[in-house]
């Protein structure tokens, strides 16, 4: 299990934050289930970090490996879906 931190535009942190949104589509650099993500709230608006962060769980991934019914024709090579959990 690693702990990383990203960034993640407003819409998208204000979205998983908020539970509406419990995936994330990122270049798979070795993620693993069980990672914790530290999503770092970024104002692509205004080009700076808010200082937000909140803490996710990667609980499974789906990627060219381990596929579903499409990925392997809709998502590109050397990326991923991150199935999140938020953190309390």
């Amino acid at each position: 299990m690693k702990r990383r931190y990203k960034k993640s535009w407003t819409h998208f942190f204000q979205a998983i934050k908020g539970g509406r949104k419990l995936h994330d589509v990122r270049e798979d650099d070795g993620y693993q289930i069980g990672d914790i993500l530290v999503l770092q709230e970024f104002d692509n608006i205004n080009g700076r970090y808010t200082g937000a962060e909140i803490e996710v769980e990667v609980t499974y991934i789906t990627n060219r490996t381990v596929p579903c019914a499409f990925s392997s024709a809709v998502l590109s090579p050397g990326h991923c879906i991150l199935s999140l959990k938020v953190l309390a």
